[in-house]
This record gives C-alpha cells, structure tokens and sequence, in this order.
C-alpha cells in the first residue's frame, strides 16, 4: 500500500510569509527591467498588491468566532489534557498539512481553517490556552472536541443516560462572554466588535446523539426523536444569545449524513442490504435521522430570522455538500468514501483507532474519512467548497461580506 502523499511544509502564519516572499521575487525581477518601465510596474503592481491585501483581511469580516465540537476544533481539547497522553497529539493526526499534531482532529485543516484562509484571515487560534490574555485580534475558536448542544444533567432524569463531555456550548459562551468582557469592555465597543465578525454556531449538537447511538444497544434508537427538538433549540437560544451580545452575521451549518460514516456502518451490520442501506451503502435510517435534525434547524434559523430582521442569519448545508463525494467519489479524486484513512482491517478500516500505531491506508486526498467517525482535509475543502461558493449556503459565505450586501 502507498504511502500517505503530503504537500510541501505549511504552518500557521507561513501562507503569509510566502507571500511577501514572492512579492519580493516579483520585485527583483522587474528591477531588472528598463528603469521608467519597471518603475512604474512596480508603483502600478505594488499598489494593486495593497488594494488586494486590504481588501482580503479588512474588507469583510476582521475576525472569525466559532463555537462547536470535534468537527472543527483546532486545539482546545489538547489543551485540556495538557501534558496527558492523546492519539490526537501525535502523527499521523495533522501530517498533510501541518506536519505535525496541532489538536486538529483530521489529516490537516478543517472547516473553520477554510472559512478563514477564504475571508483572507489568519488560521483561527484555540481559545482556552488564550482566554486569560489573548487579544484575539482576528478572532478565535472556541469548539471543543466531545462538546454537546444540551448540559449532561438535562439527561440524567429523562432518558438515564450519563456522559461526561469535556464542553458543552454553554460552557463555550460563558469562555466568549468573558473573554468579550476584556476586548471589548462596554456595550457599544462588544456590538461594534461584533459587527466586524462572522461567528459560526457548529456544527454542534451531533453527540448529543452519539453518547446516545453508540450506547447501550438495547436502548431504542428512536429515543433521539424525543429529545431533537430540545438540541435545536439549545442551538437556536445559543444563536439568540449571541444576537442579544451584538453579533450581526452568523454561519448555523446543519448535521452530515451520519449514515454514510464509517463508525456507524461498522457498528450496524446488516443481513438486509435492500431495506437499511441506500444504493451508495449508507444507512437510510441514520441519515433519514441527521435530514429530520436539519428540517428542525433550519426552521429555527427561520423563526430567528423573522424575530431578528437585522441579523444575518446563514444556514449551511453539511448534509447535501459532504453527499456531493459520496454520490461522486470519482469526480474528487475519492476511492470509497465510506471506508477510513486511518485505522485498522474490516470492511470500513474501523477496527482499530487512528493513531501513531495504526495503519494508514493511503494518501488522505483520496478518502472523505480520517479516523471512521471524522473526516479529511479533503472532504472537509469539498464541504467547505460549497459553502463559500454555493450552492450549499443561503447565501454563499464569500458573498455575505456586510459591505456587499448593504
């Protein structure tokens, strides 16, 4: 088996460096050039060089603040464990682009880190080792691997179910308040800030789930339906509250198709194919499941909508933008999209967890799944895709800059 295909050595910050330095390049060149030609070249291509700069960072949202779980948390977990041993703290985790673990729990970036790179922002710093003193002038990340929609005790007396998250998004909007508190004393310095920001909510609420699904199996299923509604609308009061705060445009992206990962496939067999799986090999139930979720947020994001007609207010479609690979592997350079990367034997490669001590199956550009329940750099740049260009956003994020909407 081949062996994982990287792309040359990236960091944070470094897409930055590299290109002050081919502008420097550019200037050398020209020099060479005729002296009243390459002066005014170089005036003509400097200036066009600045426009674009400003225009990039500073003419739409100076800063990004995103709330969440695994799905997009860039550190914050890894943070916590601290000196503690994790998988996620060492290769293979992070060798396509970083080259190292960054808490990042993928091959390389995931979604919040294409937003940013898109907007023209640097790569959104994890909040917690920050929060005390961290001017977070280009934002921050606030998403925390494990983290739920709904507090553990809301459980508890209701469906006897213990989980113990190591966040859940109350907790992240208590970090955020307090950290505003500091940047941004005072009402009218917070709602200036906030206007400056996109902030994106999730995606959140998908463990609150799988504590459920990937329980005790003789527990129904069909629990999740009762308490559906009380995860979209944990989601949709944690919007509210951020509207209250003075946050103007804010990213709600709904739930994937659960039913086409890997970590629920192996966790369900099935001796009949024709009525659990659709014809791409996912299970129908599971996804039917995360397309009910989306309904109900997206009709929350509506009735918020109506009820904040100042806000901007972007439902993002996970679901129908990570299908584009499972419905068309072959068109993103994706073999099967439903095994993992990283991993061990079985049919979905789930038989082991990723890891220093796992097997890596191949280059991560030609898988959707990282680990089974997680995804690649890949899949995460196609759902990214989507949403910044469409047709997956209400309105592409790209062009849902204020000053081109206004």
């Amino acid at each position: 088996m081949a062996a994982c295909v990287v792309d040359g050595d990236r960091s944070e910050g470094s897409t930055q460096q590299s290109a002050l330095g081919n502008r420097s390049k550019m200037g050398g060149r020209l020099s060479s050039w005729p002296c009243s030609v390459s002066s005014v070249l170089v005036v003509v291509i400097s200036v066009a060089l600045l426009l674009n700069a400003g225009t990039a960072v500073g003419g739409c949202y100076k800063r990004i603040f995103s709330f969440g779980d695994s799905i997009i948390d860039t550190g914050n977990f890894a943070y916590f464990i601290g000196n503690g041993p994790s998988r996620f703290k060492e290769l293979p985790f992070g060798m396509t682009f970083f080259h190292r673990a960054t808490g990042r729990i993928s091959d390389g970036r995931v979604l919040v880190d294409f937003y940013a790179q898109a907007l023209g922002l640097p790569l959104l710093p994890p909040s917690s080792p920050q929060e005390g003193w961290g001017n977070f002038s280009t934002g921050a990340n606030f998403a925390v691997f494990g983290s739920t929609a709904l507090p553990p005790e809301y459980f508890v007396p209701r469906y006897n179910l213990r989980m113990h998250p190591p966040s859940t998004l109350d907790r992240q909007l208590d970090s955020f308040k307090g950290v505003l508190n500091r940047i941004a004393p005072g009402d009218r310095a917070r709602k200036a800030l906030l206007s400056e920001s996109l902030v994106i909510m999730g995606e959140i609420g998908g463990n609150d789930y799988n504590f459920w699904f990937f329980g005790d199996r003789k527990k129904p299923r069909e629990t999740t339906y009762k308490y559906l509604p009380d995860v979209v609308a944990r989601i949709g009061a944690a919007v509210q509250e951020l509207i209250n705060l003075g946050a103007t445009t804010i990213l709600v992206p709904g739930n994937f198709p659960i039913g086409c990962v890997p970590a629920y496939l192996a966790r369900k067999p099935s001796g009949n194919p024709g009525d659990d799986y659709d014809e791409h090999g996912c299970l129908k139930w599971y996804n039917d499941f995360s397309q009910r979720h989306n309904a109900a947020l997206r009709q929350e994001v509506s009735r918020l909508r109506w009820k904040n007609p100042g806000a901007r207010l972007i439902y993002a479609d996970y679901y129908g933008a990570a299908m584009e690979f499972v419905k068309n592997p072959r068109r993103y350079g994706i073999g099967d999209p439903l095994v993992a990367c990283c991993g061990g034997e079985g049919r979905y490669h789930t038989e082991k967890e990723c890891g220093s001590a796992a097997k890596v199956w191949g280059n991560p550009a030609g898988f959707a799944s990282w680990d089974g329940m997680h995804m690649t750099e890949k899949a995460y740049s196609v759902i990214a895709q989507g949403v910044l260009d469409g047709p997956y956003a209400d309105i592409p994020l790209r062009r849902s800059c204020p000053a081109r909407l206004s």
